[in-house]
């Protein structure tokens, strides 16, 4: 290799460096766009920064820098006469529409999280997560006392939920009949989804009363299919369903209380009964995968980790579990069959 090309890689390298250096500032361009409702004032055509500026009650120069950004990214697209439009990354960012990413990137891009993010070499330092420091309680514990925090929380997972929802409805054998309990299911958004792929089933929603109050269950074409239970899965889950659910779950917790769930769940299940883990699992090699980065988060926020496929099936081993099925998805998520042993 000669003088330039060694130059010429070694300035590529550094910009690779800088870019994720700055990387921060994605996240503050993306909070921007959603704080001020962009995406919904480019639903019926592209705008001119002026007039967006008007509309969202900023400065036309700033919002365009900052527009101009996030379409180097491919959220939105400015045109040549300096217009932007909804590209389909940005349309996700839109309220009240089919898989709106827009509550999870209020939460993701919360003060909160950016906070917790930034103790990340503490946290390595130290082994134990940086929300407890900055906020005087483990996680779940702190959502439990601000009632903004969690009603954020509810409706992020509940939106970062759905894009795999309809997969996992779809690319999994689901039986013809039967019960199927969601443990910890939120509001509901994959149940419903399962319920309505497969009309021979019931389900049983299961969560804190907290959270499944806001379920999305009452439907008229799912009447009579479904109720909701609220509980601890610490303690116990619904017993006597064909088919129980965790999914993104376990990778809020450590082993130990990752064991807990698991032996609730082995407790209430009946012969033939079977358990779907729905997590990222966390492939060999190098190369990027979503599952890494929520990694991290996972690190800073609780003392728990995105696992590979063996420590999930150390997991689910010691629980009295045996893995029967590993079925992959179209999302970042996998679906981990598992039996009694």
């Amino acid at each position: 290799m000669n003088r330039v090309d060694t130059a010429t890689t070694t300035a590529a390298d550094a910009a690779l460096l800088v870019d994720m250096a700055l990387g921060h500032l994605a996240s503050a361009a993306l909070r921007t766009a959603v704080e001020y409702r962009v995406a919904d004032h480019l639903a019926d055509g592209p705008l001119h920064p002026e007039e967006l500026a008007r509309r969202t009650g900023t400065r036309g120069a700033h919002l365009c820098r900052v527009l101009r950004f996030l379409a180097s990214r491919g959220v939105f697209r400015e045109d040549d006469e300096g217009a932007f439009h909804l590209t389909p990354a940005a349309a996700l960012l839109r309220t009240g529409v089919p898989g709106s990413q827009h509550p999870g990137i209020v939460m993701i891009t919360d003060d909160m999280y950016r906070r917790t993010s930034g103790g990340l070499a503490e946290t390595v330092r130290t082994g134990e997560p940086s929300f407890p420091r900055f906020y005087g309680a483990p996680y779940f514990a702190y959502l439990e006392s601000d009632d903004a925090a969690r009603k954020v929380f509810d409706a992020g997972m509940a939106a970062f939920s759905a894009p795999a929802d309809a997969l996992v409805a779809e690319v999994y054998d689901f039986p013809a009949t039967g019960t199927v309990v969601d443990v910890g299911g939120g509001q509901g958004g994959l149940l419903r989804q399962i319920l309505e792929h497969h009309p021979g089933l019931h389900g049983v929603l299961f969560d804190r009363e907290v959270t499944a109050v806001d379920h999305t269950l009452d439907a008229p074409h799912l009447a009579g299919r479904w109720s909701v239970e609220a509980g601890d899965f610490f303690t116990s889950v619904p017993a006597g369903g064909d088919l129980y659910v965790l999914k993104q779950i376990l990778h809020d917790w450590d082993d130990t209380d990752g064991l807990r769930i698991l032996r609730s769940c082995r407790a209430a299940m009946t012969p033939g009964s079977r358990l779907l883990v729905i997590d990222p699992l966390i492939p060999p090699g190098n190369d990027p995968h979503p599952g890494k980065a929520l990694d991290l988060a996972m690190m800073t926020l609780f003392e728990s980790a995105e696992r590979n496929i063996d420590e999930l099936d150390a997991l689910l081993s010691r629980a009295g579990l045996r893995r029967t099925r590993l079925v992959p998805t179209p999302s970042p998520t996998s679906i981990v069959e598992a039996v009694a042993a």
